[in-house]
């Protein structure tokens, strides 16, 4: 048996199969790509309503409330360091790119992974699925993508759901499994509808784990934003991905720190989030 035939033909089939849909799905995906890029645009004309100083201002009354005041204070600064390097329009584009993608991500993930809390059979059927799109190198993902959406945002909004999405399954799915029996046989005794049994027991003590699910999403998301500069994302992965063409060194040196001030922000208010409702399950 030639096994490069097998390949050449699985090959061509594939390019076959992807020219077909893009030929004749072509209303789909321009909608999709509408779709997407509508949100994203009406994320980022928000959060462009605020000076920058009125952003850090609320990041840090968020990290003082969460955490304390000395985080308060540091993420407000990190957040004024942004713009006075001069990339606050590029932080907020990514920001927007993160919190679109993100927020894609949970919706269907949070609803996919209560199903395989309570369907084990979902459960273990989504398993492999999940363990091969966190397997694959990311830059997989923007190649379909950018045959059928274009270079854009909608096309990093797209690779950068499918690798946010897992984690918020995952965790979530495990938060419902974690509900303690007693609790559940106490649902039953009083009479709960499955409903009442899902909003007043399973629920509340998931949360903490659905929580711990969108602070990985985020950090996922974050780290897709990156490489998704290279199909014209905007934002800091395009600024970095320019200078990195451009041997621009400093560029890419402050565009790199934005993102990991921007990404330790988020990460930190979202542990603390999670943190906090762990806590009130107890």
């Amino acid at each position: 048996m030639d096994i490069s035939a097998i390949t050449d033909a699985f090959d061509s089939g594939t390019d076959t199969t992807l020219g077909w849909i893009s030929d004749n799905g072509d209303w789909l995906f321009e909608t999709l790509r509408a779709v997407l890029e509508g949100t994203y645009n009406g994320v980022l004309w928000l959060l462009q309503l605020a000076p920058f100083y009125v952003i850090a201002i609320v990041a840090a009354l968020l990290a003082w409330r969460l955490i304390n005041a000395f985080a308060g204070v540091l993420a407000g600064f990190a957040l004024i360091f942004c713009a006075i390097m001069g990339l606050w329009a590029e932080t907020m584009s990514t920001l927007a790119l993160v919190i679109t993608a993100t927020i894609l991500a949970l919706l269907f993930g949070i609803p996919i992974g209560i199903v395989a809390g309570f369907v084990r059979a979902f459960d273990r059927f989504l398993e492999p699925i999940l363990d091969l799109i966190q397997t694959l190198p990311p830059y997989i993902y923007l190649l379909p993508a950018i045959a059928l959406l274009g270079y854009g945002p909608a096309t990093a909004l797209v690779a950068t759901f499918i690798v946010a999405m897992p984690p918020a399954i995952r965790l979530t799915a495990l938060g419902i499994r974690m509900t303690p029996r007693e609790f559940v046989e106490l649902g039953h005794a009083t009479g709960l509808t499955p409903w009442q049994m899902f909003v007043k027991i399973r629920l509340p003590f998931a949360v903490p784990s659905v929580m711990a699910g969108i602070n990985q999403s985020l950090m996922m998301a974050f780290g897709m934003v990156v490489i998704a500069g290279i199909v014209g994302s905007g934002g800091l992965g395009e600024t970095i991905y320019s200078a990195v063409r451009t041997l621009d060194i400093a560029t890419s040196i402050n565009a790199a720190i934005a993102i990991v001030i921007l990404t330790m922000v988020l990460d930190r208010l979202t542990q603390s989030a999670a943190r906090r409702a762990k806590g009130g399950a107890r």
